[in-house]
């Protein structure tokens, strides 16, 4: 004679987690939705609003390749390439900052603190009053001393592993000394260099141009897909190397690769529109209070930070009654928070 066995019902903690689970998935995805849709309005709103106001349906037809006089060229030629390059240039601020602090476990460790941005700057400066490089040139080198400085100072932090503290302590030190070199250059420099250098070292949009947004661009189309498909490695070593690795990851290898495709994105962004302040820094905890804990931050935190660049110019162009750089507003945002983040860090060794 057999007897049936009915299944077991599950626990009520398992279909709590499970419960949990479903709501953290769906809040995420309506989070990203909803900050898709507002990149898209204000991406849209770029394009319309200035000293001319162009309907929605003439931006459309531009946009569409048709030709509309007068809107052709102020949309077509000045208002998209600038629109275009905020938001690719704020994604990939967003992204590559928040790799960095998901990776090291620290939300200090952006680019803007560990001195990748300054390496750009410093080299900015020397190419534009040094050496007179053409924009092609000061971005050439802008890229190739990000990158080089990031090596250095993974090179000097590490020891047995990259810690977080370590790094972030040996990035602020190098950018320190290289914001010194940047404020030498600039009490040398004539004029004209003077201002130029001075307008790239804040981080503007002004005078965009699809030379620069393109290459900007093929870094965020190559380089993105590098860390979105490492997601899931990432979030393993938010846990520490030793649980990520009885998971699984190759945490060296994830960590070199995460590294050199974040310091690229950073490095092509910053040699299209300089240093924009405390993008990088504050899309990640933004992106984090939005989405709530679990599941990974890279697609929320690049869309914040094409959020934060794209609301930042369209305001620095239009709410102050003088036309003001985006780096300007951001730091403005940047600051005040930056101030609080390492208040909290201390108290409590706040994470994202």
């Amino acid at each position: 004679m057999t007897t049936d066995v009915l299944p077991r019902p599950p626990s009520t903690g398992a279909v709590a987690v499970a419960r949990g689970r479903v709501r953290r998935a769906r809040r995420r995805r309506t989070v990203v939705a909803v900050l898709a849709l507002l990149v898209a309005a204000v991406f849209t709103a770029s394009l319309m609003v200035g000293d001319t106001f162009y309907p929605f349906d003439e931006v459309r037809r531009v946009v569409l390749g048709e030709r509309v006089p007068g809107a052709s060229f102020t949309v077509g030629r000045l208002r998209l390439p600038r629109a275009v390059l905020g938001a690719a240039a704020g994604f990939s601020f967003g992204l590559a900052g928040v790799t960095f602090q998901t990776l090291l476990r620290n939300p200090l460790a952006s680019p803007d603190v560990i001195g990748i941005s300054s390496g750009a700057s410093a080299a900015a400066v020397l190419g534009i009053v040094t050496l007179s490089l053409d924009e092609t040139g000061v971005s050439v080198l802008a890229v190739t001393a990000a990158l080089g400085v990031a090596l250095l100072v993974y090179v000097l932090a590490f020891k047995d592993g990259v810690a977080g503290t370590r790094l972030v302590l040996i990035g602020i030190g190098v950018a320190a000394m290289l914001d010194s070199l940047v404020s030498y250059v600039l009490s040398q420099a004539a004029e004209w260099d003077l201002q130029e250098a001075t307008r790239w070292l804040t981080g503007s949009l002004n005078n965009a141009a699809w030379d620069e947004t393109v290459p900007t661009l093929v870094a965020l189309a190559v380089l993105g897909p590098v860390l979105l498909g490492r997601s899931r490695d990432l979030s393993a070593m938010r846990l520490g190397d030793d649980t990520a690795a009885a998971l699984g990851v190759r945490t060296e290898r994830t960590r070199l690769t995460v590294i050199v495709a974040a310091v690229g994105l950073i490095a092509f962004a910053t040699a299209a529109t300089g240093p924009i302040a405390f993008v990088a820094f504050l899309s990640g905890p933004v992106a984090a209070r939005l989405v709530g804990p679990g599941g990974s931050l890279l697609v929320p935190a690049g869309l914040v930070g094409a959020l934060l660049v794209l609301v930042a110019d369209l305001a620095g162009q239009h709410a102050f009654g003088t036309r003001l750089p985006v780096g300007v507003v951001t730091g403005v945002l940047g600051a005040p928070y930056l101030i609080h983040l390492i208040v909290r860090t201390n108290r409590t060794g706040g994470s994202l």
